[in-house]
């Protein structure tokens, strides 16, 4: 009998469930359990895909191709669950599914309603899930936060589930705040008690408590939790602030909780094995070298944008023994004239995806920045774009050339609408989406890093490289070293003769873990580790001589 989690949150957003669901992911996986998640979102957007950065932060992108939550990143890499579009649930799609069934008269006649038409489908997507691949463990979380008035069907779809599985299958989890004020100099439960209290008005008594805090309490304010959320103490645990968010679960296990839910969802306890995972963040710590890579985007001053870009240039960081210091620059503050000013103390350039013309011309002279001064670079989707504009602009001597994206009347459109593209009308879900095929060229350097024939990345884009430049191209210096063999579609391009140019229309950032970093990622950060050493010692160079002068 499948078991099943729900992780709800209470007092204010961004408290970590997503990091929580994971790390509890992480720790049942490391039981030898069968693990999937799965996200709910109050949201009535049918996905994420047609919502700003700004508002929802990055779109996760899974291989079967549905636009989701960034949370489901969180799943994928403290777990080895891969996502599917049956992982991720939006009150759009609920709805529709529901109006869809009543137009077909699946209803017989009856008054659709929230309780029971919306709830049953709601509960019908976690079944689903958790029949699809036999799994030992649905863990569930619940968008926003309890009292909010659109997530009130979710909870009350969960609320329903024990009567339909069993309470012995069913264990509720809710992530709560304790703040610290301090002009008191005093942690406060109160906040913690009213969303509980809040939560067991819909029906729903947590079985366990995970309590956020910026500094650990002691017990008697644990037993005062316990007693006011009606809970034992030790179904209490703290969840601390921690500088690297790869040592939750370890923060977790430590107090026990793995233990405590397979304890409460009749599980048999065995030795968790977390062998790989303790190595990872012992290596963390002894981290001293460090690379400067600047990203230039045009959602910088919000974290979530780009989160997976982040997360990814850590794991290349992991795997080369190096700590990554990202510098955030809005593309659009990258004017000619302070190019080396911006640029110049770098060891790495990453231009990521992205759509609109606003910022562009930035993101191309970061591109020829990087070209011209050898400087280490990878471009990403857009980022792979700007490359090709602005190599066709400089090198190629095709003045104006553009993607049809910017200007649908360039001379040189050698960045064109996919072909599949031009006749589609809606903008939701009808992009290029998911996995496909990519063939490596041999002798390339991306056929070196990735050690394979043969690679399958996440694509979602509407423009690509226009064929009609490739010979031109290839002539002035850049390599073809990726294609989509089917429809002779440009995937990869690198330069020849530079350290470390590489560009892809894919993003490798959703297939990147702490434990196993992209290949891409891990040879830019290799490139950018040489880059540094080479700099400093021509810096140190430059310092000796002028001292002895």
């Amino acid at each position: 009998m499948t078991k099943f989690i729900f992780v709800t949150g209470g007092v204010v957003s961004s408290l970590g469930k997503g990091i929580a669901s994971a790390s509890i992911g992480c720790l049942l996986e490391s039981r030898g359990l069968k693990v999937t998640l799965q996200k709910f979102d109050p949201y009535i957007n049918v996905d994420p895909g047609t919502m700003s950065p700004f508002q929802h932060g990055e779109v996760f992108v899974t291989d079967d191709g549905a636009e989701t939550d960034l949370d489901l990143g969180h799943y994928e890499r403290f777990t080895s669950a891969t996502m599917t579009q049956d992982n991720n649930v939006t009150t759009g799609q609920i709805y529709y599914a529901v109006i869809m069934k009543e137009r077909r008269g699946d209803y017989l006649g009856g008054t659709v309603q929230v309780v029971p038409h919306i709830t049953d489908e709601i509960k019908d997507s976690i079944c689903r899930l958790a029949n699809k691949g036999n799994f030992d463990v649905v863990i569930t979380e619940i968008g926003g936060t309890v009292g909010d008035i659109e997530g009130q069907p979710f909870l009350e779809a969960i609320r329903q589930i024990p009567y339909d599985v069993g309470r012995e299958n069913v264990l509720y989890v809710h992530l709560t705040l304790v703040p610290f004020i301090r002009a008191a100099s005093e942690l406060k439960t109160k906040p913690t008690q009213h969303s509980v209290r809040t939560l067991r008005e819909i029906g729903v008594q947590p079985d366990i408590l995970l309590c956020r805090t910026e500094r650990r309490f002691d017990e008697a304010t644990r037993a005062k939790i316990a007693l006011f959320c009606n809970l034992n103490v030790d179904a209490v645990f703290q969840a601390v602030d921690v500088d690297e968010i790869y040592e939750v679960p370890l923060l977790f296990t430590q107090q026990g909780l793995d233990d405590m839910i397979l304890k409460c969802l009749h599980l048999p306890v065995t030795k968790h094995n977390l062998t790989e995972w303790k190595n990872l963040i012992d290596r963390i710590r002894l981290l001293q070298e460090s690379v400067t890579i600047g990203v230039v985007g045009k959602y910088v001053h919000l974290q979530d944008a780009y989160k997976s870009i982040y997360e990814s240039l850590r794991h290349g960081g992991f795997a080369n023994d190096v700590k990554i210091k990202i510098e955030r620059i809005d593309s659009e503050t990258l004017t000619a004239d302070r190019l080396d000013q911006i640029l110049g103390g770098v060891d790495g350039i990453l231009i990521p995806g992205g759509f609109g013309t606003r910022g562009i011309e930035g993101k191309i002279r970061a591109a020829g920045y990087a070209r011209e001064h050898g400087i280490p670079f990878l471009g990403i989707c857009l980022g792979m774009q700007c490359a090709v504009i602005e190599f066709a602009r400089s090198v190629c001597g095709l003045e104006g050339a553009n993607s049809t994206e910017f200007d649908t009347d360039t001379r040189y459109p050698v960045i064109d609408l996919l072909e599949s593209q031009k006749d589609v009308k809606d903008l939701g879900g009808t992009m290029r989406l998911g996995a496909y095929p990519c063939r490596l060229q041999p002798g390339t350097k991306v056929a070196e890093v990735y050690g394979a024939e043969q690679i399958h990345e996440r694509h979602r884009h509407r423009f690509e490289l226009n064929n009609q430049f490739r010979k031109v191209f290839e002539e002035k210096g850049m390599v073809v070293s990726g294609i989509y063999e089917e429809s002779n579609l440009v995937e990869i391009v690198e330069l020849r003769g530079h350290p470390w140019f590489v560009a892809c229309q894919f993003h490798p950032e959703f297939k990147s873990r702490p434990l196993n970093a992209h290949p891409l990622f891990r040879g830019f950060i290799k490139a950018a580790k040489r880059w540094s050493a080479t700099r400093q010692r021509t810096e140190q160079a430059q310092v000796t001589a002028t001292e002895q002068e």
